[in-house]
């Protein structure tokens, strides 16, 4: 069973307060995301995607997700 866009997108608000996220997906199994979020200014590429990783890791751990290209930057 994959997980939806909109449980991704619930995921990662939640974890990261204020994040604008836009996920999608063409197949139901591979997935890409864009995170915006002014908790990733300062931060390197590495950690803005590990904190969304972090957000992810229930579903990433247990398979529902394992495919997914991350974008992630601070607001302009």
């Amino acid at each position: 069973m994959s997980i939806g866009t909109a449980e991704i997108e619930r995921l990662i608000t939640e974890a990261i307060p204020g994040a604008e996220v836009n996920a999608d997906t063409d197949d139901g199994h591979h997935y890409t995301a864009i995170v915006v979020a002014e908790a990733f200014r300062g931060k390197s590429r590495v950690q803005q995607h590990q904190m969304v990783n972090a957000a992810l890791k229930q579903v990433l751990d247990s398979g529902e997700l394992h495919a997914l290209a991350l974008k992630t930057n601070a607001p302009e």
